[in-house]
């Protein structure tokens, strides 16, 4: 289905303040397959860069949203799947210059930094925020579930050549998962690997929304806030502001009119509702802590309900 929205936001982030995102890629093209990823498992896995989006259409929509939304804080590429999969992010960038002062930063898994080509759009950027989830090969493939030909040393060694190459800053992120890398053997080895990258900041996250598996587990706020000791620079504990309250405007009625006819995952949801699926993720949560609707697994994938009738 052709993407009808590629600007989403401005919406609230601890690190990033009011953040304006950009989706540059369909639902859900990734090299990894992450067991904690919010929008579920990915759909085809792969490293091929390509003009997924128009950028000219994403200039256009974004200087149209920049009209009429509050300034934001950052303008952020990510989305619905690996933001330097599109070929286009270089030349992006350089058009956001050009209608907007706005910072802009770029959330990625790192798994392409060390390509010369992402490498030359990535570093026109202001912040890049690549994640390291594991501390060896063994977690890794544990835990980020990469596609075949890849390996954790690359991930690591790209991320450190850019590191070297950007003007800019970078900021770790490291999803800290209960029974997975919580422990002090786990942690000091992701730590020490951090301390070979040398970002300018480390944000420790875990699994507050609901994962793509049941293994991804959270960890509580005191454990993180034990954990970010070990790190140098010291780590900053990351939990995204909940959502207070969901309004009862078209996007919940979107959600809810597909859900009564069948269970969704994230992905569906979007499809039907029109809605980008990073945007159908902080719906379904606010919606699910007021338990309007209910989460289900089935063959071991999250897909979301309407809840029983009777029981609203």
């Amino acid at each position: 289905m052709e993407k009808k929205s590629y600007v989403y936001g401005p919406v609230p982030s601890r690190r990033l303040g009011f953040s304006l995102g950009i989706d540059l890629i369909p639902y859900k093209l990734c090299p990894l397959d992450c067991i904690y990823c919010q929008l579920g498992r990915t759909t085809r896995l792969t490293t091929r860069r390509a003009p997924y989006v128009p950028v000219r259409d994403v200039l256009a929509e974004l200087e149209a949203t920049l009209r009429t939304v509050p300034p934001p804080d950052f303008i952020t590429l990510s989305g619905s799947g690996e933001p330097t999969l599109h070929s286009g992010i270089g030349p992006l960038i350089d058009g956001i210059r050009k209608i907007s002062r706005v910072p802009v930063a770029v959330l990625t898994n790192g798994v392409l930094l060390g390509e010369k080509d992402v490498q030359t759009g990535c570093l026109k950027a202001d912040v890049v925020i690549p994640s390291l989830d594991a501390g060896d090969e063994e977690g890794y493939f544990r835990v980020n579930r990469p596609m075949a030909g890849l390996s954790f040393q690359s991930l690591v060694e790209g991320i450190r050549l850019f590191r070297g190459l950007f003007q800019g800053e970078i900021w770790l992120e490291v999803m800290i998962l209960a029974g997975l890398t919580d422990s002090d053997v786990e942690v000091g080895k992701i730590a020490s690997r951090a301390r070979e990258i040398g970002p300018h900041k480390i944000h420790l996250n875990t699994a507050v929304r609901p994962p793509a598996e049941e293994s991804a587990r959270a960890v509580s706020f005191q454990e993180l806030e034990r954990i970010a000791a070990v790190f140098q620079p010291r780590a900053e504990v990351i939990f995204e502001p909940p959502v207070e309250k969901v309004s009862p405007g078209i996007t919940m009625d979107k959600v809810l009119t597909a859900l009564e006819r069948r269970p969704c995952t994230i992905q569906d949801i979007a499809l039907v509702s029109g809605i980008s699926p990073v945007e159908v993720v902080k719906i379904v949560e606010g919606m699910m802590r007021e338990n309007r609707i209910r989460r289900i697994l089935k063959s071991g994938r999250p897909y979301y309900a309407a809840p029983p009738e009777g029981t609203l």
